[in-house]
């Protein structure tokens, strides 16, 4: 690995034949080496999908059948949360109210 200067500033470029973990360290600081999801996260939405794709995954609230993909992650997602896997936490949805006045405020006159 060999390390050059520029004269006008203190840009540091490295140059290496192939990609370390040393490289990376360097070329990539804002990749965080923790995952997100624990394995227990990753099973829980895997058995989720798997009973999408036969038919039986069925909603909590209604019972009805889930034929969504992303209904079936956010399934699988919210019962490792439930059983305290490591799971990012639940994106906040905007109220109704809020998503039609911001579309529908722009007036020309």
């Amino acid at each position: 690995m060999r390390v050059c200067a520029l004269s006008f500033g203190i840009h540091l470029r490295l140059i290496a034949p192939r990609h370390t973990p040393e490289v990376d360290k360097f070329l990539l600081p804002w990749r965080s080496p923790m995952a997100k999801y624990s394995k227990k996260a990753s099973k829980k939405v895997e058995r989720a999908m798997h009973e999408r794709k036969r038919g039986t995954l069925k909603s909590g609230r209604s019972g009805k059948k889930v034929t969504s993909r992303k209904q079936a992650i956010a399934i699988g997602l919210a019962e490792a949360r439930r059983e305290g896997a490591k799971v990012p936490k639940r994106r906040k949805a905007t109220s109704a109210r809020k998503r039609s006045r911001s579309g529908t405020r722009s007036r020309s006159r």
